[in-house]
């Protein structure tokens, strides 16, 4: 079932790659889900409300919103296509509305092709373009890591090995409360750690690898 049409995204917003503070995005009410499916953007146009970056070296990313008969939401998807194959290159589509600390993050993704990659991410507590938390899964290594992203350096702070079945839609999810993360894959806690780096709230967003061309749907981030 699609989420209520107040929570579609409507529109283009400006795309620009550059840092953006997350004080500059306003809290959201605890409990309060927002949910961003695609279905109301343009197709073959950037997303509404999103802003893109770049983490690390390499071409800027490009997403655009595609339909695909396949969406667990009908008929939209956002998708980051570009394929350079820089290893050290992460695409970025920061939401550019809210600022979190405590939430339940999750969304719906299909790693579709890459020879370097085939990943998967979701960003939170992101302080700017090179400072944030990253939760990610990759279907050519097989596995589904934690890691925080400081000053663009990236280091894993958690993780577990698991079968990533490439063109199959699958869910990430993280639940955040303090210091603590529970990381969830198609329904089912993963794993589970705690980590100091970034105390304070900040944005949320989509994230790739390298080569990966990956779509998205059901972007949902509830505020606790």
């Amino acid at each position: 079932m699609k989420p209520p049409r107040a929570w579609m995204v409507l529109g283009i917003a400006a795309v620009l790659i550059a840092p953006s503070p997350a004080s500059s995005a306003r809290p959201q009410a605890a409990g309060q889900p927002l949910v961003y499916n695609f279905d109301g953007d343009t197709p073959g146009k950037p997303p509404a409300r999103f802003r893109l970056a770049l983490t690390g070296q390499g071409s800027a990313g490009t997403w655009v919103v595609q339909h695909d008969p396949t969406a667990p939401s009908k008929p939209n998807v956002l998708a980051q296509t570009s394929t350079d194959t820089t290893d050290y290159r992460f695409p970025l589509a920061i939401l550019e509305e809210g600022s979190f600390k405590d939430l339940d993050l999750s969304v719906k993704f299909k790693a579709v092709a890459g020879k370097v990659d085939q990943a998967a991410g979701l960003m939170f507590r992101v302080q700017d373009t090179h400072n944030y938390y990253v939760v990610r899964a990759n279907a050519l290594e097989d596995n589904y890591r934690l890691y925080h992203v400081v000053a663009g350096s990236r280091r894993q702070f958690g993780g577990v090995r698991l079968r990533v079945t490439p063109n199959q839609w699958h869910t990430l999810r993280v639940e955040v409360a303090g210091n603590r993360f529970k990381c969830y894959y198609d329904g089912e806690l993963r794993f589970e750690t705690t980590d100091n780096t970034f105390p304070h709230a900040g944005q949320v967003g989509l994230w790739t690898k390298a080569d990966s061309v990956t779509s998205f749907d059901d972007l949902t981030v509830t505020p606790k």
